[in-house]
């Protein structure tokens, strides 16, 4: 495992952050919510995760149907799956979002903005799918960070 702590005990550095750049040029659509580009410098360590799904540590599925509750895990699970990489929030620079309804979409990106720097977000792509690995759930996030080396 990695070891990034400056000594204050914080896995993320402030270059990994401020030697990034995000942009939306005005060639492209405005998107809400993520920037089109992501540019980052080869001197970084990339740290991608799998799929997070709505499941908890200890095997408990977030309850069916619960759009809220379903991304609030999903979240959190893709922020420990960064931690296990050293990596945090501001590190990363896509999200891939898999949805079986776009009905939840308001309520995913309201718990996404919780947790990513809004006036930085990463490039993001959203699927929707047919189905995920149990009818019962709803959607999985994938993220790639980049954290300064």
């Amino acid at each position: 495992m990695w070891s990034h702590d400056d000594g204050s005990g914080a896995l993320n550095s402030v270059e990994a952050v401020t030697s990034i750049d995000f942009a939306s040029p005005s060639t492209l659509w405005r998107p809400g919510g993520y920037s089109h580009v992501v540019s980052l410098p080869a001197t970084g360590r990339l740290v991608w995760t799998s799929g997070q799904v709505p499941v908890a540590a200890d095997g408990t599925v977030a309850p069916a149907g619960d759009w809220e509750a379903q991304a609030r895990l999903v979240f959190a699970n893709v922020g420990h799956a960064l931690a296990a990489g050293d990596a945090t929030w501001a590190d990363v620079v896509k999200l891939t979002l898999f949805v079986v309804d776009l009905a939840g979409l308001p309520t995913i990106r309201r718990v996404r903005d919780e947790f990513v720097d809004v006036q930085r977000p990463p490039t993001s792509s959203l699927v929707q799918v047919a189905g995920l690995f149990r009818p019962d759930v709803l959607l999985e996030v994938e993220a790639v960070a980049c954290v300064a080396g």
